[in-house]
């Protein structure tokens, strides 16, 4: 399939605009053709291979802001759609791909530099090329006493992750990537660049110390936003904590659920615990190792035989398991003394609240980690980037070899408030979804919350595969992925990311007030990026003159 011209844009002009871009940039900086954009596809795209795909037109890597400046300059005067990426590795959100078929990838991996690493105020400054992998290095090799929260992709840009608020495992302050920012610089649609926060002050030395600046705060206009293409970022980091230690709590009955979310928010929020919790329901999903199983065979049929049932007979169910209906695992990072006092406390306040909860820990574990005590841990916990997620288990590694019909699959994640009735009624959601959609009815409605993030839980939808080599498959996986997010949003649980292929869905759904949100948004689009060029459409922001007419 051939890849597609910008809309609106003749041919004459796009060949003129590429050669605008290689007398900038470079020729090899500048690409077009098939092969040369195969890498900007998503791998996991709902439409792969289907006319409505949404492919770029080109790609061109700057590597500097003064080059981003040109090449957004030369986008307006064409009046080029561009869609700035800073790795693509924002796997199964879209990766690589654009928001609007035809636009121009402004490749940003040539600006890789750390710019700044600061030991005694705990923050680094870095280019949207840097990755998690070569901070973590670049820590290394200086003997920093620092810390970082990193997610699943180890070789994904700090910056792109944060922007499409990723998140990671340690602790609460830092999971929150978007949250743990201090300070943008960015090239706007016309062409000018932005310092945000403390760096619009000339001469201001405290630009990665305190965000907000004076009067209105604009960072948050380019988390999953177009309005600007970020070329610096400032991170609050943490010092290494010195030790590390886990406890596992477990509970008998499956309705323990609610009084256990109760004391573990009460931890968290209180600074107890302060590192990510898991919750975990062995009779329907176990761990083995470090890493997530597959749901344990059960028998689905038998407990759904008159529909979602009630919680009294899942716990009649949950008790055949014969084990704990739920364990939730509690980190701690902090002075050795001060994690084990913190560990005598939870026993002592969630077994005064749950008297027959049982308690499980280890010794503390002395940080950093040594290669040997790297060895068989879920590193993503101790803030060592790795991609242990995308390592294939030996069945999965057989299944491919086998080109088996699934080829990704796409996350689909709802916030849900902290408490059991909010988990319970989103598991029905789900599995009501399913059933509605003729989707293969499984354990995974009984997903577990996630706390990625401090104050909400996210609940995961039973998996949404890609399938590449199935037009019909794809287009079932879109209508229930659709679906799903409807029903949840009926219920007031809304996404907090999606790829670009259902961000107009999603965007649509928040609809308080006849969209009075998307409608400013859209509006502040219109004054601050005129010409339309800078990522139309993500996340439902569309300029007017590529609007589609209502929401």
């Amino acid at each position: 399939m051939a890849s597609p011209r910008p809309p609106g844009v003749t041919a004459a002009s796009f060949a003129a605009a590429l050669a605008a871009f290689r007398g900038a940039l470079g020729a090899e900086h500048v690409l077009d053709g098939d092969a040369a954009l195969e890498p900007y596809r998503d791998p996991y795209s709902f439409r792969w291979g289907d006319a409505d795909e949404y492919r770029a037109s080109a790609a061109v890597l700057p590597g500097t802001a003064e080059q981003v400046q040109a090449v957004v300059r030369i986008a307006g005067q064409y009046r080029l759609p561009v869609y700035p990426i800073s790795t693509g590795r924002n796997l199964t959100y879209g990766g690589a791909a654009p928001s609007a078929p035809g636009s121009v990838i402004v490749d940003l991996k040539r600006m890789n530099r750390i710019l700044a690493v600061d030991a005694g105020r705990n923050f680094a400054l870095v280019e949207p090329g840097a990755t998690y992998f070569d901070l973590y290095r670049h820590i290394q090799a200086k003997g920093l006493n620092l810390w970082l929260d990193v997610p699943d992709t180890g070789d994904g840009s700090l910056i792109g992750n944060a922007l499409d608020r990723g998140v990671g495992y340690t602790t609460s302050g830092f999971r929150d990537h978007f949250g743990a920012h201090c300070g943008i610089e960015a090239v706007l649609p016309t062409g000018e660049i932005l310092r945000t926060g403390m760096g619009a002050l000339p001469g201001s030395d405290t630009w990665q110390d305190f965000r907000y600046g004076i009067g209105p705060c604009v960072d948050g206009l380019f988390s999953q936003g177009n309005f600007g293409i970020v070329t610096k970022m400032g991170f609050w980091l943490s010092p290494q904590p010195e030790a590390w230690m886990v406890g596992i709590v477990s509970v008998p009955d499956y309705t323990d659920l609610g009084p256990m979310i109760e004391q573990v928010n009460y931890l968290e929020d209180a600074g107890v615990m302060t590192g990510k919790p898991s919750y975990n329901s062995p009779p329907f999903h176990t761990f083995e190792g470090t890493f997530p199983s597959a749901p344990p065979k059960m028998h689905i049929d038998e407990l759904m035989a008159d529909g979602w049932p009630s919680l009294e007979r899942i716990k009649f169910y949950a008790r055949r398991h014969g084990g704990p209906a739920w364990r939730i695992t509690l980190q701690f990072y902090g002075p050795e003394a001060t994690v084990r006092a913190s560990w005598d406390y939870v026993q002592a306040r969630i077994g005064a609240a749950l008297p027959r909860a049982t308690f499980q820990s280890a010794d503390p574990v002395a940080l950093p980690l040594s290669p040997a005590q790297q060895r068989g841990r879920r590193l993503v916990d101790f803030g060592i980037p790795s991609n242990q997620a995308f390592e294939m288990t030996p069945a999965e590694a057989e299944a491919a070899e086998l080109n088996a019909p699934v080829q990704g699959y796409v996350d689909f994640m709802a916030v849900v408030p902290r408490t059991a009735e909010a988990v319970h009624r989103a598991q029905r959601v789900l599995y009501e979804t399913q059933k509605a959609m003729g989707a293969p009815i499984t354990a995974t409605p009984f997903n577990a919350p996630t706390c990625w993030f401090h104050r909400s839980f996210l609940m995961g939808a039973p998996t949404v595969a890609a399938f590449k080599g199935d037009p019909e498959a794809r287009r079932k996986g879109r209508a229930l992925y659709a679906a799903y997010a409807k029903a949840m949003a009926a219920e007031g649980f809304g996404l907090h990311r999606t790829s670009p292929a259902m961000q107009d869905l999603t965007a649509g759904l928040y609809g308080f007030n006849d969209h009075a949100l998307l409608g400013f948004q859209q509006r502040l689009k219109g004054t601050a990026d005129p010409a339309g060029i800078l990522a139309p459409g993500r996340y439902g922001v569309w300029p007017r003159q590529l609007r589609k007419g209502g929401v």
